[in-house]
Protein backbone atom coordinates (compact mmCIF):
# COMPACT_ATOMS: atom_id res chain seq x y z
CA UNK A 1 0.00 0.00 0.00
CA UNK A 2 2.80 3.05 -0.78
CA UNK A 3 0.24 5.43 -1.99
CA UNK A 4 -2.60 4.70 0.59
CA UNK A 5 -2.46 5.34 4.25
CA UNK A 6 -2.33 2.68 7.18
CA UNK A 7 -4.83 2.61 9.52
CA UNK A 8 -4.33 1.36 12.84
CA UNK A 9 -7.15 1.85 15.02
CA UNK A 10 -10.18 2.72 13.91
CA UNK A 11 -11.66 3.83 10.30
CA UNK A 12 -15.05 5.28 9.57
CA UNK A 13 -17.73 3.85 6.87
CA UNK A 14 -16.58 6.69 3.73
CA UNK A 15 -13.07 6.13 4.26
CA UNK A 16 -13.45 2.37 4.26
CA UNK A 17 -16.08 2.44 0.98
CA UNK A 18 -13.27 4.64 -1.06
CA UNK A 19 -10.54 2.55 0.19
CA UNK A 20 -12.41 -0.80 -1.15
CA UNK A 21 -13.30 0.89 -4.76
CA UNK A 22 -9.70 1.46 -5.00
CA UNK A 23 -7.50 -1.38 -3.98
CA UNK A 24 -9.75 -4.15 -3.43
CA UNK A 25 -7.19 -6.50 -3.42
CA UNK A 26 -4.99 -4.44 -0.68
CA UNK A 27 -7.06 -4.46 2.00
CA UNK A 28 -8.79 -7.37 3.81
CA UNK A 29 -12.21 -7.03 5.45
CA UNK A 30 -13.39 -9.38 8.20
CA UNK A 31 -16.89 -10.00 10.04
CA UNK A 32 -16.28 -10.84 13.16
CA UNK A 33 -20.01 -11.18 14.24
CA UNK A 34 -20.75 -13.42 16.92
CA UNK A 35 -23.01 -14.31 18.96
CA UNK A 36 -22.06 -15.52 22.65
CA UNK A 37 -25.03 -17.93 23.51
CA UNK A 38 -25.24 -18.98 19.75
CA UNK A 39 -22.12 -19.81 18.18
CA UNK A 40 -23.39 -20.71 15.03
CA UNK A 41 -25.55 -17.00 14.25
CA UNK A 42 -22.51 -15.39 13.10
CA UNK A 43 -21.69 -17.78 10.30
CA UNK A 44 -25.19 -17.83 9.21
CA UNK A 45 -25.68 -13.53 9.35
CA UNK A 46 -22.17 -13.12 7.09
CA UNK A 47 -23.87 -16.01 4.54
CA UNK A 48 -27.66 -13.88 4.52
CA UNK A 49 -25.44 -10.31 3.88
CA UNK A 50 -22.07 -9.23 4.88
CA UNK A 51 -19.72 -6.07 3.44
CA UNK A 52 -19.55 -7.11 -0.48
CA UNK A 53 -15.76 -8.53 -0.59
CA UNK A 54 -15.62 -9.00 3.32
CA UNK A 55 -14.79 -12.94 4.58
CA UNK A 56 -15.61 -14.09 7.52
CA UNK A 57 -13.55 -15.00 11.10
CA UNK A 58 -14.98 -17.09 13.69
CA UNK A 59 -14.15 -15.95 17.34
CA UNK A 60 -13.99 -19.95 18.50
CA UNK A 61 -12.74 -21.42 15.59
CA UNK A 62 -10.24 -19.13 14.13
CA UNK A 63 -9.25 -16.48 16.96
CA UNK A 64 -9.14 -18.81 19.83
CA UNK A 65 -7.57 -22.18 20.71
CA UNK A 66 -9.49 -25.04 22.17
CA UNK A 67 -10.71 -24.50 25.35
CA UNK A 68 -9.23 -27.81 27.75
CA UNK A 69 -11.91 -27.53 30.35
CA UNK A 70 -10.56 -26.43 33.87
CA UNK A 71 -7.25 -25.05 32.26
CA UNK A 72 -8.12 -22.75 30.20
CA UNK A 73 -10.61 -19.55 29.91
CA UNK A 74 -13.56 -19.78 27.14
CA UNK A 75 -11.73 -18.26 24.56
CA UNK A 76 -7.83 -19.18 25.40
CA UNK A 77 -5.42 -17.95 22.69
CA UNK A 78 -4.10 -19.02 19.53
CA UNK A 79 -0.38 -19.79 19.14
CA UNK A 80 1.26 -17.80 17.00
CA UNK A 81 1.72 -20.42 14.56
CA UNK A 82 -2.15 -21.46 14.30
CA UNK A 83 -2.73 -17.72 14.15
CA UNK A 84 -1.06 -16.79 11.77
CA UNK A 85 -2.18 -20.04 9.45
CA UNK A 86 -5.69 -18.43 10.26
CA UNK A 87 -4.33 -15.08 8.77
CA UNK A 88 -2.83 -16.21 5.87
CA UNK A 89 -6.19 -18.34 4.86
CA UNK A 90 -7.65 -15.03 5.13
CA UNK A 91 -5.30 -13.65 2.82
CA UNK A 92 -3.69 -11.36 5.03
CA UNK A 93 -0.04 -10.77 4.68
CA UNK A 94 2.42 -7.92 5.34
CA UNK A 95 1.59 -5.64 2.99
CA UNK A 96 -2.41 -6.25 3.65
CA UNK A 97 -4.37 -3.72 5.55
CA UNK A 98 -7.20 -5.32 7.59
CA UNK A 99 -10.21 -3.95 8.61
CA UNK A 100 -12.59 -5.73 10.88
CA UNK A 101 -15.73 -5.15 12.09
CA UNK A 102 -19.27 -6.40 14.12
CA UNK A 103 -22.69 -5.30 14.77
CA UNK A 104 -22.20 -5.02 18.31
CA UNK A 105 -19.57 -1.50 18.66
CA UNK A 106 -16.51 -3.60 18.02
CA UNK A 107 -16.89 -6.08 20.82
CA UNK A 108 -15.17 -8.98 18.43
CA UNK A 109 -14.02 -7.27 16.07
CA UNK A 110 -11.59 -5.78 19.01
CA UNK A 111 -10.02 -9.39 19.34
CA UNK A 112 -9.23 -9.71 15.67
CA UNK A 113 -7.38 -6.42 15.89
CA UNK A 114 -5.76 -7.24 19.09
CA UNK A 115 -4.19 -10.36 18.12
CA UNK A 116 -2.79 -8.80 14.65
CA UNK A 117 -1.32 -6.33 16.99
CA UNK A 118 0.01 -9.19 18.97
CA UNK A 119 1.81 -10.50 15.89
CA UNK A 120 3.54 -7.64 14.89
CA UNK A 121 0.81 -6.58 12.33
CA UNK A 122 0.46 -2.56 12.51
CA UNK A 123 -2.30 -2.24 9.49
CA UNK A 124 -5.04 -3.20 11.49
CA UNK A 125 -8.11 -0.93 12.59
CA UNK A 126 -11.84 -1.57 13.53
CA UNK A 127 -14.96 0.17 11.54
CA UNK A 128 -16.00 2.80 13.83
CA UNK A 129 -20.15 1.70 14.08
CA UNK A 130 -19.19 -1.65 12.06
CA UNK A 131 -22.05 -3.15 9.97
CA UNK A 132 -25.07 -0.81 11.18
CA UNK A 133 -23.08 2.09 10.17
CA UNK A 134 -22.37 0.48 7.00
CA UNK A 135 -25.66 -0.67 6.43
CA UNK A 136 -26.80 2.88 7.34
CA UNK A 137 -24.70 4.39 4.87
CA UNK A 138 -26.48 2.17 2.27
CA UNK A 139 -22.80 0.48 1.88
CA UNK A 140 -22.34 -2.12 -0.96
CA UNK A 141 -23.24 -5.82 0.63
CA UNK A 142 -23.45 -9.24 -1.11
CA UNK A 143 -24.76 -12.74 0.09
CA UNK A 144 -23.06 -15.93 -0.03
CA UNK A 145 -19.42 -17.16 1.30
CA UNK A 146 -16.16 -15.11 -0.19
CA UNK A 147 -12.47 -15.77 0.03
CA UNK A 148 -9.32 -14.10 -0.57
CA UNK A 149 -6.55 -15.63 -2.11
CA UNK A 150 -4.42 -16.96 0.49
CA UNK A 151 -1.00 -15.31 1.61
CA UNK A 152 1.77 -16.13 3.49
CA UNK A 153 1.47 -14.42 7.12
CA UNK A 154 4.76 -14.18 9.18
CA UNK A 155 4.06 -13.84 12.75
CA UNK A 156 6.25 -10.95 14.66
CA UNK A 157 5.04 -11.99 18.04
CA UNK A 158 4.91 -9.33 21.50
CA UNK A 159 5.18 -10.99 24.07
CA UNK A 160 5.11 -8.33 26.43
CA UNK A 161 1.35 -7.31 25.45
CA UNK A 162 -0.26 -10.51 27.35
CA UNK A 163 -0.08 -11.42 30.90
CA UNK A 164 -0.82 -13.76 33.10
CA UNK A 165 -2.49 -15.10 35.93
CA UNK A 166 0.18 -14.53 38.63
CA UNK A 167 1.05 -11.26 37.45
CA UNK A 168 -2.49 -9.73 37.26
CA UNK A 169 -2.75 -10.73 41.10
CA UNK A 170 0.67 -9.15 42.24
CA UNK A 171 -0.22 -5.90 39.91
CA UNK A 172 -3.97 -5.73 41.73
CA UNK A 173 -2.26 -6.38 45.03
CA UNK A 174 0.10 -3.31 44.16
CA UNK A 175 -2.63 -0.92 45.75
CA UNK A 176 -3.04 2.14 42.98
CA UNK A 177 -5.65 1.16 40.09
CA UNK A 178 -3.78 -1.06 38.24
CA UNK A 179 -6.14 -4.05 36.60
CA UNK A 180 -8.94 -3.10 34.77
CA UNK A 181 -12.63 -5.24 34.20
CA UNK A 182 -14.01 -4.44 31.07
CA UNK A 183 -17.46 -6.46 31.70
CA UNK A 184 -20.30 -4.61 32.46
CA UNK A 185 -20.62 -3.39 35.93
CA UNK A 186 -23.08 -5.79 37.60
CA UNK A 187 -21.30 -8.37 36.18
CA UNK A 188 -18.30 -7.21 37.81
CA UNK A 189 -20.15 -6.52 41.15
CA UNK A 190 -21.26 -10.51 40.91
CA UNK A 191 -24.81 -9.64 39.97
CA UNK A 192 -26.48 -10.97 37.00
CA UNK A 193 -23.74 -13.43 36.17
CA UNK A 194 -25.17 -15.93 33.53
CA UNK A 195 -21.81 -16.68 31.49
CA UNK A 196 -19.45 -18.25 34.15
CA UNK A 197 -20.24 -20.55 37.10
CA UNK A 198 -18.65 -17.92 39.66
CA UNK A 199 -19.78 -14.46 39.95
CA UNK A 200 -17.45 -12.36 41.22
CA UNK A 201 -14.32 -9.89 40.22
CA UNK A 202 -10.40 -10.30 40.39
CA UNK A 203 -9.89 -8.80 44.20
CA UNK A 204 -8.20 -5.45 43.89
CA UNK A 205 -9.15 -5.03 40.15
CA UNK A 206 -11.57 -1.90 39.00
CA UNK A 207 -14.55 -1.88 37.17
CA UNK A 208 -14.19 -0.12 33.47
CA UNK A 209 -16.90 -1.78 31.39
CA UNK A 210 -15.94 -1.38 27.45
CA UNK A 211 -18.95 -0.01 26.71
CA UNK A 212 -18.20 3.19 27.77
CA UNK A 213 -15.69 3.35 25.03
CA UNK A 214 -18.74 4.04 23.31
CA UNK A 215 -21.21 7.48 22.37
CA UNK A 216 -25.19 6.47 21.55
CA UNK A 217 -24.63 6.01 17.89
CA UNK A 218 -22.71 2.82 18.86
CA UNK A 219 -19.02 4.48 16.94
CA UNK A 220 -16.01 5.05 19.79
CA UNK A 221 -15.66 8.88 21.65
CA UNK A 222 -13.64 10.87 20.68
CA UNK A 223 -9.91 10.27 20.83
CA UNK A 224 -9.74 13.40 23.67
CA UNK A 225 -12.72 11.89 25.51
CA UNK A 226 -11.19 8.12 25.72
CA UNK A 227 -7.86 9.85 26.91
CA UNK A 228 -10.13 11.59 29.39
CA UNK A 229 -11.43 8.39 30.55
CA UNK A 230 -8.48 6.39 30.60
CA UNK A 231 -6.99 9.26 33.09
CA UNK A 232 -9.66 9.28 35.24
CA UNK A 233 -9.69 5.49 35.87
CA UNK A 234 -5.91 5.27 35.99
CA UNK A 235 -5.67 8.02 38.36
CA UNK A 236 -1.56 8.20 38.06
CA UNK A 237 -0.74 4.67 36.47
CA UNK A 238 0.74 5.07 33.80
CA UNK A 239 -1.30 3.20 30.93
CA UNK A 240 1.56 0.73 29.99
CA UNK A 241 1.67 -0.80 33.31
CA UNK A 242 -2.45 -1.32 33.88
CA UNK A 243 -3.52 -4.46 32.78
CA UNK A 244 -6.79 -5.78 31.08
CA UNK A 245 -9.45 -8.15 31.41
CA UNK A 246 -12.92 -9.57 30.74
CA UNK A 247 -14.92 -12.76 30.84
CA UNK A 248 -12.58 -14.29 28.33
CA UNK A 249 -9.93 -11.80 27.21
CA UNK A 250 -12.27 -11.16 24.25
CA UNK A 251 -13.57 -7.65 24.77
CA UNK A 252 -11.06 -6.26 27.28
CA UNK A 253 -9.59 -6.05 23.72
CA UNK A 254 -11.87 -3.23 23.19
CA UNK A 255 -9.95 -1.36 26.17
CA UNK A 256 -6.59 -1.68 24.43
CA UNK A 257 -8.49 -0.70 21.25
CA UNK A 258 -9.59 2.71 22.93
CA UNK A 259 -5.99 3.58 24.53
CA UNK A 260 -4.44 2.71 20.82
CA UNK A 261 -6.85 5.20 19.20
CA UNK A 262 -6.78 8.09 22.03
CA UNK A 263 -2.65 8.36 21.70
CA UNK A 264 -1.58 6.34 24.35
CA UNK A 265 0.88 2.85 25.47
CA UNK A 266 -1.07 -0.34 25.02
CA UNK A 267 -2.36 -1.55 28.32
CA UNK A 268 -1.70 -5.64 28.68
CA UNK A 269 -4.10 -8.36 28.46
CA UNK A 270 -4.91 -11.17 30.78
CA UNK A 271 -5.75 -13.35 27.96
CA UNK A 272 -7.08 -16.18 30.36
CA UNK A 273 -9.07 -13.27 32.17
CA UNK A 274 -12.50 -14.58 34.45
CA UNK A 275 -13.42 -17.43 33.22
CA UNK A 276 -9.79 -18.55 33.36
CA UNK A 277 -8.89 -17.05 37.07
CA UNK A 278 -11.96 -18.95 38.34
CA UNK A 279 -10.57 -22.98 37.35
CA UNK A 280 -8.20 -22.30 40.15
CA UNK A 281 -10.11 -22.44 43.75
CA UNK A 282 -7.21 -21.18 45.86
CA UNK A 283 -7.34 -17.48 43.98
CA UNK A 284 -9.41 -14.94 45.16
CA UNK A 285 -12.91 -13.78 44.25
CA UNK A 286 -14.24 -10.39 45.15
CA UNK A 287 -18.20 -9.37 44.93
CA UNK A 288 -19.47 -5.82 45.40
CA UNK A 289 -18.78 -2.12 43.26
Amino acid sequence: MPDAARWTTLVDVPALAERLRADVDGIAVVDVRHRLTDPAWGAAAYAESHIAGAVFAHLDADLSAPVVPGVTGRHPLPTPEAAAATFGALGIDAGVQVVAYDDIGGAFAARLWWLLKWLGHDAAAVLDGGWPAWQAAGGPERGGIEHRRARTFVPRPRPAMVVDADATAAAAARGAPRVFDARAADRFAGQNETIDPVAGHIPGAASLPFAGNLGPDGRFLSAAALAARLDAALAGTPTEEAIVYCGSGVTAAHLVLAAAHAGRPLPRLYAGSWSEWITDPTRGVATGP
